[in-house]
């Protein structure tokens, strides 16, 4: 029987496949947090100085841990702080000489592209599972435990994910990190599909604020959405792209205005919003208390609300 060269027969999915899980496994860490009765899922190291990200449900309010790493070294890890509302922790390793991941863009990922998961589902260290981006634009519920806020934009993949995963690596093609895995949609909701947030300039910025003061302060208005095409009957305002909100928080600043699911919010002072990043990035820790003009389009006719954010810490 002739010898088989391995390296030649792999066809093009499994070398991306291959080269991305030898690329990024040394950047994934075991997380195990507050001791063996803790929480635990996986890490992502983003610098070689030893900060690395993970979700915030992994953590908790849990201040300390530790990281394993496939080749076996164990570092000890200290929480620097934590987002409920966006899933997202920043972690600090005790030593340094990780080997930090190259973080991408997830604005530029298309429903399709092949991604690659990475991290430590149900105990087993260096998992790696494939598939492709199932939708983008999905919307995450989350929260403290007393007040929940809907994370957007998140990225849908069939790319098999389990409890451990979360806190770990979604790639692309190039092994360039586009999402932090948080979590598993389950069974009577979708089986197969997990779910993960972006990473993109504007949750680039949050774990800036979470490194600089371990939180993130932000106004809050309490809605969810989703990015649409204008209805041919708004196509007077001018505009194609708007946000239509698919849900509205009981008690929230936009319920209280008088936001309603099905809107479709085409700007706000008077700033176009196109899409979910463009309508978190005018909700600042400057606008808290400040009135907003929203306008947007409800039963073909175009309208504007006013909004009064409140303030939402992280």
């Amino acid at each position: 029987m002739p010898v088989v060269d391995e390296d030649a027969a792999l066809d093009a999915y499994s070398a991306i496949v291959v080269s991305v899980a030898e690329r990024l496994l040394p950047s994934v860490a075991s997380l195990q947090i507050g001791g063996p009765r803790g929480g635990s899922g996986s890490a992502v190291a983003i610098s070689a100085d030893g900060l690395l990200v993970t979700s915030a449900h992994v953590v908790r309010a849990v201040r300390s841990g530790r990281a394993v790493f496939v080749d076996g070294r164990e570092v000890e890890v200290d929480v620097v702080g934590a987002d409920p509302f966006s899933d997202l922790a920043v972690l600090r390793a005790r030593e340094g000489d990780l080997h930090a991941a190259e973080l991408g863009d997830a604005e530029g990922l298309r429903v399709g592209q092949l991604v690659v998961a990475i991290g430590n589902p149900l105990g087993f260290s260096g998992s790696v599972s494939a598939g492709v981006v199932s939708a983008l634009g999905r919307s995450l519920p989350t929260g403290d435990g007393r007040r929940v806020r809907v994370v957007d934009d998140v990225i849908q993949t069939d790319a098999a994910l389990h409890p451990g995963n979360s806190g770990g690596a979604l790639a692309d093609g190039r092994a360039r990190v586009v999402g932090i895995n948080t979590a598993v949609v389950g069974p009577g909701v979708g089986q197969g599909l997990g779910l993960a947030v972006p990473i993109n300039a504007h949750t680039t910025e949050l774990i800036g604020q979470l490194l600089a003061t371990g939180r993130v302060r932000r106004a809050y208005i309490g809605v969810g959405g989703a990015s649409r095409a204008l209805p041919p009957r708004a196509a007077r305002t001018g505009r194609r792209q708007a946000v239509e909100i698919t849900a509205v928080m009981d008690a929230s600043p936009a319920s209280r205005a008088g936001i309603q699911a099905g809107d479709v919010v085409v700007a706000i002072d008077d700033r176009p919003v196109a899409t979910i990043g463009d309508l978190q990035r005018q909700l600042g820790a400057d606008r808290i208390g400040v009135p907003l003009a929203v306008e947007l389009v409800r039963d073909g006719a175009l309208r504007t609300v006013t909004i009064v954010p409140g303030p939402l810490d992280g």
